[in-house]
């Protein structure tokens, strides 16, 4: 039997980082220690009041059966109540508000519902791999690279942007890889790009509330128009230590989000209801803009791992600035980032190389801060043995 993927499958480019997973699982099997600085993975614990919630909300058998696909009532309403709270934002919630089992599949399900074989689908570069692969190139889209330069503050250079066919636009800030966020300013010109253009708006804010500074990141539908155009995703996975839990929630136009909900009705039945009794209770914390004690440990714990690293990598040669936000540090380098990641994993440490977030991210390596201090601290140690050199 001849069994061939799929055309569009085989569009995808090809999987970067499977030599360099291949060559830690070597390491490993011979027993050495490999200390990982490469995945978003918060290392941080699920908060125990959350847990206790999605323990006792498990044994209910009322929330053991299938949720809607578009989440229970009481969820959506829960992620309306924090949009109000956290960003003063209003949003009917059977209308304008979608959860999700993960942010991750909003974003790429969102272009399943208006993304049409050859359509231009703008994404960044360097980005989130998802945006161009799960969401373009898998729905017949056609990825078209839209520059983060250090110049620009990594963001786009909305006035130089050919818009002419283009159906979508994905944006990510607070930003993976780079850590840059977003001002007021780019956000207003963003939304009347995209009301002039008629191009749709993806705007990834699952970073939200990992900020370094005093002012909080913003949600694209704080700005006149966005409602119109925009859809945002957010997630419990960063804010609350929730990765494995899958759950996320999309918020905006109410024509957007019945277009994600009707591609879900056909794939998916939505996040486990004990869950979302669960992510209800954690959303339930904020009482205004400002994070909850819960939420704002972690940032505290990953700005003095931050400012652990940067000293660390300043100190032997590698000239860096903290993030702003995110749990990311991403360091410029001399020379090609796998290399530089193949010749760290020989010294028995792994980081992400930026190759695997577009071309532009070459001369870059990623850091994740989801390990503690002393593990941060013997990285730059062993980082400074293997003679890495900084651009």
């Amino acid at each position: 039997m001849n069994i061939e993927l799929s055309e569009r499958l085989k569009q995808l480019p090809p999987y970067l980082f499977a030599e360099l997973e291949n060559r830690v699982a070597e390491i490993r099997a011979r027993n050495v220690e490999v200390l990982d600085l490469s995945i978003g993975d918060p290392d941080l614990p699920t908060p125990s009041e959350i847990l206790r919630v999605m323990e006792e909300s498990s044994k209910d058998q009322a929330n053991q059966g299938y949720s809607s696909s578009n989440g229970e009532p009481y969820f959506r309403e829960a992620v309306a109540e924090w949009y109000l709270k956290r960003f003063g934002v209003r949003l009917d919630p059977a209308r304008e508000a979608c959860a999700l089992i993960g942010s991750k599949e909003g974003v790429a399900n969102i272009a399943r519902a208006f993304v049409n074989p050859g359509d231009r689908v703008m994404v960044p570069d360097p980005s989130y791999p998802v945006y161009a692969n799960g969401g373009a190139i898998l729905t017949g889209g056609r990825p078209v690279k839209l520059p983060l330069l250090r110049e620009n503050g990594f963001l786009p250079d909305l006035d130089s942007i050919e818009a002419e066919g283009a159906k979508m636009m994905y944006l990510n800030y607070p930003n993976n890889p780079t850590g840059a966020v977003a001002d007021d300013d780019f956000l207003r010109r963003l939304i009347e790009f995209s009301l002039d253009n008629n191009v749709i708006v993806c705007y990834d804010n699952a970073y939200s509330e990992m900020v370094f500074g005093p002012e909080c990141a913003r949600s694209i539908l704080e700005f006149p128009g966005a409602m119109d155009c925009c859809i945002e995703f957010n997630s419990c996975s960063k804010t609350f230590n929730m990765t494995g839990s899958r759950i996320g929630f999309a918020v905006g136009s109410d024509r957007l989000i019945s277009g994600l909900a009707k591609v879900k009705s056909q794939i998916d039945s939505g996040p486990a209801p004990f869950i979302q009794r669960a992510a209800v209770f954690a959303l339930s914390q904020y009482k205004d803009r400002h994070p909850p004690e819960m939420v704002s440990r972690n940032i505290e714990i990953y700005r003095k791992r931050m400012d652990v690293l940067v000293k660390g990598l300043n100190e032997i040669g590698i000239p860096c600035e903290p993030s702003p936000a995110t749990f990311y540090l991403w360091v410029g380098v001399t020379g090609k980032s796998l290399d530089i990641a193949m010749r760290l994993l020989e010294a028995g440490v792994v980081i992400t190389p930026g190759i695997g977030f577009g071309e532009l991210g070459e001369g870059y390596i990623r850091f994740s801060l989801t390990k503690e201090e002393s593990i941060i601290r013997e990285v730059i140690s062993k980082i400074g043995a293997a003679g890495i050199s900084a651009r």
